[in-house]
């Protein structure tokens, strides 16, 4: 089956995580996507990983790269030279999207911001993404998945009470791209609709703050600031996470109503609890969690955590691990999604991938291939797409504007 986006092209100048994944995942829909690169200043996740600290001497053999670019094609091209701007702008008159994450200034001072390519490419797509957007009394500064939910509120709401905010990072830059991904596709059907392209300038700052608008408008219409309050919900109780057999083994538990909270009582074996007036009704258990979470742990405490979701889920009770990664992997009910799929790398070998987060009827989504050798497409973009002679892309080569 065709993907979605058979038939677009994206220039690709995006990098590390929340670039990365925004274009891989019109990449799974089928786009076709030009990674454009240099070994003069390669994409840092094929160096290293900061949230792991491992580093890859070699630039073909990082799993996190991997991860990041799957089903893309890679060109090589030197922006610091004017002949590697030409090639650039070349790829854009082409395409249907350009996609960066450089601070904002970047792309205007190689002559490749949004201004620049409608010269060349009227109707183009053009996401512009960075950590406070690139208009307003922030628009220079730079940042990174903390910096993003710090700005965006997201950190001083997240942690345990009387406790620091706490470190968000990955999961930001994921939640960031997903936003990326999400408004380049609005701008292509607005397009197929109208015929006009689009200038997206997205803050990733404001990309985590709509994640929060309930607490935003509190504050707004209320004037109440919301604090750190760890697991603790505003209605329900018990709600939290409970600990279980094992070292460091935890299963979260929501009861939403009454009749949820009879069911718990009839699966721990405590009936009785239903008439105590201390956790008799909504309030009256929400008021006394503490005491509440102190019983529900001494109960959890004899199960592993797969057990107490099994007896519970079985009741219609909402619970499920706190998930550690090799307990992600392992997970029945992800692998009968088949959410890990192998992938052979022609550097790595075979790779353990996540699939593309979508299961689609009609244009599947999924991985074609591995991500891309450094310059490995650039016979085919250059030579096939724009018209190069193999003489001219050599001298390109030794000149390091191929690079």
């Amino acid at each position: 089956m065709a993907g979605a986006l058979k038939g677009i092209r994206v220039a690709d100048f995006s990098w590390v995580w929340a670039g990365g994944y925004a274009i891989e995942l019109l990449a799974f829909l089928g786009a076709e996507v030009i990674k454009i690169e240099s070994k003069r200043r390669p994409d840092s996740p094929r160096q290293f990983t900061a949230s792991m600290g491992d580093t890859y001497p070699d630039l073909d053999a990082s799993p996190v790269f991997n991860h990041l670019n799957l089903n893309k094609l890679s060109v090589t091209i030197n922006l610091s030279k004017p002949r590697g701007v030409e090639l650039a702008r070349r790829i854009a008159a082409i395409s249907d999207v350009v996609a960066q994450n450089m601070g904002p200034e970047a792309m205007k001072g190689m002559g490749l911001d949004y201004e620049d390519l409608i010269k060349v490419n009227p109707d183009i797509i053009y996401l512009s993404s960075s950590a406070s957007g690139a208009t307003g009394p922030h628009g220079r500064d730079v940042g990174f998945a903390p910096v993003f939910a710090a700005l965006g509120g997201f950190s001083s709401i997240t942690g345990y009470p009387n406790g620091p905010p706490a470190l968000s990072m990955g999961e930001i830059d994921m939640l960031c791209a997903t936003t990326s991904a999400f408004a380049i596709l609005v701008a292509l059907i607005h397009k197929a609709h109208t015929g006009e392209g689009q200038y997206i300038d997205l803050s990733f700052a404001e990309a985590v703050s709509a994640l929060i608008g309930d607490i935003l408008l509190d504050y707004t219409m209320n004037e109440k600031v919301q604090k750190r309050q760890g697991n603790v919900d505003n209605i329900m109780a018990p709600h939290n996470c409970y600990p279980c057999k094992g070292e460091d083994k935890w299963i979260s538990i929501a009861i939403a109503n009454d009749e949820e909270w009879c069911r718990f009582c009839d699966v721990l074996g405590k009936r009785e609890w239903i008439e105590d007036k201390r956790f008799s009704d909504s309030y009256s258990r929400w008021s006394n969690q503490e005491e509440l979470d102190k019983l529900v742990g001494q109960w959890t405490r004899g199960f592993t955590n797969y057990e107490a979701m099994e007896v519970l889920q079985q009741a219609g009770i909402a619970a499920v691990p706190s998930f550690s990664a090799e307990e992600l992997y392992y997970d029945p009910h992800l692998a009968q999604r088949d959410v890990w799929v192998k992938v052979n790398h022609p550097v790595m070998g075979e790779q353990t991938t996540l699939a593309p987060p979508w299961k689609l009827s009609a244009t599947q989504a999924k991985i074609t291939c591995a991500s891309p050798l450094m310059g490995q497409h650039n016979a085919y973009v250059f030579e096939e797409l724009l018209g190069l002679s193999k003489a001219e892309t050599k001298k390109l080569e030794e000149e390091e504007v191929i690079y």
